[in-house]
């Protein structure tokens, strides 16, 4: 007998607005404006009016540098805004540098069929990865802006970095905390930023896992990217480090130019996903304080987990534990398990300043769960957007939350949506 399924794709959340605009990677929202990055060239950046919620308007965009560049992540911190600038499709551009090598191993006889068929792509891909490799990439590295006025934002410095460039970042108004690839390192590694001058930021101390350092004699453990940073955030004088497929570090960077390890946490081997965000919550619950990671869903194997989040208790940063984890199941979302189409978790609303957590699910949509039982995650509230023009399904990748409490869902193809809690 088959089972019918009613679906809820909205539960004690209302849409009061909606924009059409290119997918994106991030959003910030700073008083009345928002700041998505997009995820595709030749969109790069846009600056949205948001005073009225059921008429948002983008006021001004800025296009990346090149059309090989994506400038999907951005930071406000008053007047000033960076972009980061990172290789687009830089993963599978990547796989051009493997082709000499592998046309070696194969020897002389091998058509692009078998090379391709060696690093998983198609054999019309080759001449494309061919090219990408020989042009290279140095455009990688952020953007400063002078957004006093919204409409029309000034450049006031481009920081070039090295590799794929810049990925997510945090920033505040002193300074930068980059997340890029640098000349000697494999992998993404921190790079912190003075940027009280933003005409002429300046490094002021580097960090990386062990390994990483290729040209400094040392050897990783693992293999290829699977460890690096993805960002680190700041609370007070601590950095929450992920990175990655080795789950995450905190920093003390009481002295700014020379950050050191205080805690580390990996999760078990068994869970696929990487770790894509750690935070600790704002204020303490029971005397204890808690911290959240959330794994990023990725190319999802049948019958392994899903991307979920974790809690931690890391009263103790020598002895960091988990305490609970929140999941959502397939059958929440008549999108999951569709060809091609991520479902599980990616990120929250980088601000845990109340037990309310706002998480963006891929095909899942927006979840809102309370942590006021830390040991018993209870999800409060979701809302799943219907697919935008350009994708079969919502791939919810963002959100924020504005002065008024309204919520910022960024899809990571199609268009923004603005919500409020209902109930």
């Amino acid at each position: 007998m088959k089972r019918e399924i009613e679906y809820r794709l909205a539960r004690n959340i209302r849409r009061l607005g909606h924009l059409d605009i290119a997918g994106g990677g991030q959003i910030v929202v700073q008083g009345d404006y928002a700041y998505v990055g997009h995820m595709k060239p030749p969109m790069g950046t846009s600056i949205i009016d948001i005073a009225d919620p059921a008429a948002p308007r983008v006021v001004s965009h800025l296009a990346p540098p090149d059309r090989w560049s994506h400038t999907h992540k951005v930071r406000v911190a008053g007047d000033i805004m960076i972009t980061n600038v990172e290789q687009d499709r830089r993963h599978f551009l990547h796989q051009g540098g493997r082709l000499a090598a592998i046309r070696d191993e194969l020897g002389p006889g091998a058509g692009d069929a078998a090379v391709a068929e060696r690093i998983g792509v198609r054999a019309a891909d080759i001449p494309e990865l061919e090219a990408a490799h020989a042009r290279g990439y140095e455009s990688g590295g952020f953007r400063v802006w002078d957004i006093a006025d919204k409409t029309a934002p000034k450049l006031l410095s481009y920081v070039k970095t090295h590799g794929f460039g810049v990925h997510r970042f945090d920033m505040d108004e002193h300074y930068a905390y980059i997340s890029t690839e640098m000349s000697g390192y494999i992998g993404n590694i921190l790079v912190i930023y003075d940027i009280s001058d933003p005409s002429n930021p300046e490094e002021v101390s580097r960090w990386h896992l062990p390994g990483q350092h290729l040209a400094g004699g040392e050897t990783p453990s693992w293999e290829g990217y699977t460890h690096r940073l993805h960002h680190a955030m700041r609370r007070g004088d601590e950095l929450w480090a992920a990175v990655w497929q080795g789950g995450f570090r905190v920093l003390d960077i009481g002295d700014i130019a020379a950050p050191r390890e205080i805690g580390a946490h990996a999760f078990p081997a068994a869970i696929p996903e990487p770790t894509h965000t750690v935070m600790p919550l704002e204020q303490r619950i029971g005397g204890r304080r808690y911290a959240i990671a959330i794994d990023e869903e990725h190319d999802h194997v049948e019958g392994r987990l899903h991307g979920f989040l974790w809690v931690l208790d890391v009263t103790d940063l020598g002895d960091i534990r988990t305490v609970s984890a929140f999941a959502v199941g397939e059958l929440e979302s008549p999108w999951a398990g569709l060809p091609g189409v991520r479902f599980g978790a990616h990120q929250y609303r980088e601000k845990l300043d109340t037990t309310l957590v706002y998480l963006t699910w891929f095909a899942g949509g927006l979840r809102v769960v309370d942590l006021a039982d830390p040991h018993l995650p209870v999800e409060v509230a979701h809302y799943i957007p219907d697919p935008g023009p350009d994708g079969p399904a919502p791939q919810s990748n963002d959100v924020d939350l504005d002065h008024r409490g309204l919520i910022y869902l960024l899809d990571r193809i199609d268009g923004l949506d603005i919500l409020e809690l209902s109930a």
